[in-house]
């Protein structure tokens, strides 16, 4: 790629050159220019004319026009001379230009790459810490609380960054994906991140996709990274974005189209007139929420917003490239889609999105009659901004822009309001800009740089648990219990500037376009539409320095994991599957409804496990509600009659010689990309995960780890199975790309049924779950 250049180039040179200097980054900045040595390593620097190379070898197979996805992607191939390519079959193998890594992800992907015995890091890597922050007071507080509580975690990543090679964001660096679009993306770069909201960078013309840890670990150690083809689906963005309508409102109109699944396997791709009335950072917002509909990643073409957002953040000359080679940056004209949804923005309303799901649309004109039918709660308790979704200066101006219409009127938020900045980089600017100095002026308590209330991490204390109630995010996700771990919270997502209108008037029966509100004179006034600087005309305050490069030589940095933590655990390999077919296994529960990763491998207090995978596999399948009963970690023990927890019972069948399934429903994995979610399962004796439909990044997470993730041929037969059976997998000695694996239903009455299951290995996954997991094969390739 021509961004990060290969070493001897006269480009390479040149930009190592001015590295430290201002065109590239502040350079009054030790952030910056620290920024700048993890930016561009000389020994991993590739010109945009190997991506011009690439690119034109596959034109010409294909001799067809190609959409901007498929540029950037089939320009990362591996061999683009031989390499297979059918979108939606092929299974293309890729080389990522770096991997991202954030913190509760990062402690088992390291812990893998520790256990495959490479030295060092074959691409750019980083870690950032911004998951293990609990939100409870306020920034500064809880950023020293964490440090303390998480000391060893932290420790373990700092020290095992500087012995691999790895870059390292400390706390209060601010989110993953924000730092990620402030340094490390730009048009045309292929990354891969351990966090399933890594599309974000595509707000900068980047396929930047989430991953499992294990998928990092291949790529970390310099092994083509493998994707099945993707589709592309177009969105066609005509007319242009003004008034209450946001970037925000795009991608919840577009989950409200495909749905939590509708885009799995395919490229979301951006493209017409009307991108060019969203900020970088706004497309940024709709890439990032991407994830929600299931797609790999989302992306927008190269444009002048983009390169205004690169002179800013430093990086002009990346620009003066990306303008050079703009042909690549875009699609061709006449390029087809496999689908195509046309969305006006002139006439695109905001909306809000939710409760318990992120696709369930309502403009907010309506939301008020709609919760008074739903029987939602109309009282607001809590509005919340920021996280890595909507945390940009743009965003938090123009929720400021709000607040203080509100402050001049005498009145402040009825609600709670929270702040969450993306970065340190934006806290230290809206404090400077005096825009954080408005939002607490408004009542709004500002939280540290990180992910916080989005992810669980939320010491929340106004409710108490089971207490039905509504609060209203910026965020991307709405899960049951994902903020706050009470399943009777009514969650919604929106924009910044709609939560702030409506923490403002303290419920969601107010439409900011036409109600009113009262000020402390008593008078009746209507909320201006907002507005906010895309980009800061002072320029960024970069902040405090949070970042540590790597030394040069990380060979006698120590890495110890104390035997005795609770919080961390060196990884042994799974075992080698036996040339047998799985018999007379347990269910262990067959899941209703909807089992997101979080219903598998709960975040909040959890978080603290991430790295000691016994522990954490003692929250497996807790939030899977059992068919049976209708409850949450309560299934019976086939071996003992007794009931109990759902970990309980899998241990017990692992020290039994027990092995077991789960069976599920549709979209199954959908959510988060931590691979605790597949690793826990496996740890705990589990074989096969058999459902009707699978969410993309826990499909391959399952494969890396062994496990047998397995579709039914007619979804109906999920209705056979009963929790009592006792299910048989037999022909495995025959499994082959594109065969079909026989179930045997043996159920309780003495009777069988037997049906056929599907699967997507092709022959380098099938020898993962031979080797036992894809680290085992790894290491069988070294020998």
């Amino acid at each position: 790629m021509a961004y990060i250049f290969r070493l001897g180039s006269r480009q390479a040179k040149r930009l190592a050159e001015h590295a430290n200097h201002a065109r590239f980054f502040h350079s009054s900045s030790a952030l910056a220019q620290k920024a700048a040595m993890s930016r561009f390593e000389p020994d991993r620097f590739v010109e945009y004319e190997t991506l011009d190379k690439k690119i034109n070898i596959v034109r010409k197979r294909l001799d067809a026009p190609m959409t901007l996805a498929e540029k950037i992607v089939y320009g990362h191939l591996d061999d683009p001379v031989k390499q297979d390519i059918e979108r939606g079959v092929s299974y293309l193998k890729l080389r990522p230009d770096r991997v991202a890594m954030q913190d509760a992800t990062a402690q088992m992907a390291m812990l893998q790459f520790i256990s495959s015995g490479l030295p060092k890091v074959a691409v750019p890597s980083t870690i950032h810490c911004d998951h293990l922050i609990e939100a409870q007071i306020g920034g500064d507080e809880d950023l020293s609380r964490a440090k303390d509580i998480n000391k060893e975690v932290y420790n373990f990543l700092q020290t095992a960054a500087a012995k691999y090679g790895v870059g390292f964001w400390k706390p209060g660096s601010g989110i993953i994906h924000q730092i990620v679009l402030e340094n490390y993306a730009f048009p045309g770069i292929m990354l891969i991140g351990t966090d399933s909201h890594t599309p974000n960078g595509g707000g900068l013309g980047g396929v930047c996709v989430g991953v499992g840890g294990a998928d990092a670990v291949d790529v970390m150690a310099g092994i083509p990274w493998e994707l099945k083809c993707p589709k592309v689906i177009g969105v066609k963005l005509t007319g242009e974005i003004s008034g209450w309508t946001s970037p925000k409102d795009v991608i919840l109109k577009v989950a409200d189209i495909l749905t939590v699944k509708g885009g799995t396997g395919a490229i979301v791709e951006y493209h017409g007139p009307g991108v060019d009335s969203i900020s970088c950072t706004g497309m940024g917002t709709i890439c990032n929420m991407g994830a929600e509909i299931g797609a790999t990643t989302s992306i927008f073409p190269y444009n002048k917003r983009m390169k205004d957002y690169l002179v800013s953040t430093g990086r002009e000359e990346i620009s003066n490239l990306a303008d050079e080679f703009s042909e690549h940056l875009n699609p061709d004209e006449g390029c087809e889609y496999d689908q195509l949804i046309e969305i006006n923005l002139s006439e695109l309303k905001p909306h809000i999105n939710g409760p318990f799901t992120p696709d369930l649309a309502t403009p907010v004109a309506d939301v008020g009659e709609r919760a008074k039918k739903s029987g939602w709660p109309l009282d607001i308790r809590v509005g919340l901004i920021g996280s890595c979704t909507n945390s940009s200066y743009e965003d938090m101006g123009r929720a400021a822009s709000i607040a203080k219409q509100a402050l001049d009127h005498g009145i402040k938020s009825k609600s709670l309001f929270t702040v969450t900045p993306g970065s340190e980089q934006i806290r230290a600017t809206i404090e400077r800009d005096g825009i954080a100095e408005v939002l607490r002026d408004m009542g709004g308590v500002v939280l540290a740089n990180a992910c916080g209330p989005c992810i669980g991490q939320w010491d929340r204390q106004d409710i108490k648990k089971g207490e039905k109630n509504t609060i209203v995010t910026s965020y991307n996700r709405n899960f049951t219990g994902r903020n706050d771990a009470n399943p009777a919270t009514h969650a919604f997502v929106t924009s910044p500037e709609i939560v702030t209108a409506l923490s403002i008037a303290g419920t969601l029966d107010f439409n900011p376009e036409t109600d009113e509100l009262t000020g402390a004179n008593g008078e009746k006034f209507k909320l201006e539409s907002p507005f906010g600087d895309e980009l800061p005309a002072k320029g960024f305050d970069p902040g405090q320095d949070t970042y540590q490069h790597p030394p040069e030589d990380g060979t006698g940095v120590g890495v110890d994991v104390d035997p005795k933590s609770d919080r961390l655990q060196l990884l042994s390999p799974f075992d080698k599957w036996d040339g047998k077919d799985h018999e007379d296994m347990a269910v262990l529960i067959k899941v209703r409804g909807k089992c997101t990763t979080d219903h598998i491998s709960a975040a909040g207090p959890w978080l603290k496990y991430r790295g000691h995978l016994d522990n954490i596999s003692n929250n497996c399948f807790i939030g899977a509600i059992n068919i049976v009963n209708g409850e949450a970690n309560n299934v019976e023990n086939v071996l003992t009659g007794s009931w109990g927890a759902v970990p309980d019972a899998a241990r017990h069948y692992k020290a039994h010689g027990l092995k077991w399934v789960t069976v599920g429903d549709e979209n199954y994995g959908e959510g988060s990309s931590r691979e605790h979610a597949a690793l826990e399962p496996r740890h705990l004796g589990g074989r096969a995960i058999i459902v009707k439909s699978f969410a993309r990044i826990h499909e391959t997470n399952l494969k890396k780890q062994g496990m047998l993730p397995l579709t039914f041929d007619n979804p109906a037969d999920y209705d056979k199975v009963q929790p009592t059976d006792r299910i048989s997998l037999v022909g495995l000695a025959g499994l082959a790309p594109g065969s079909q694996v026989t179930c045997v239903l043996k159920h309780a009455d003495g009777t069988e049924d037997t049906i056929l299951l599907n699967h997507t290995f092709n022959e380098g996954q099938i020898e993962w779950f031979k080797a036992g997991s894809a680290l085992n094969r790894m290491k069988e390739l070294q020998a």
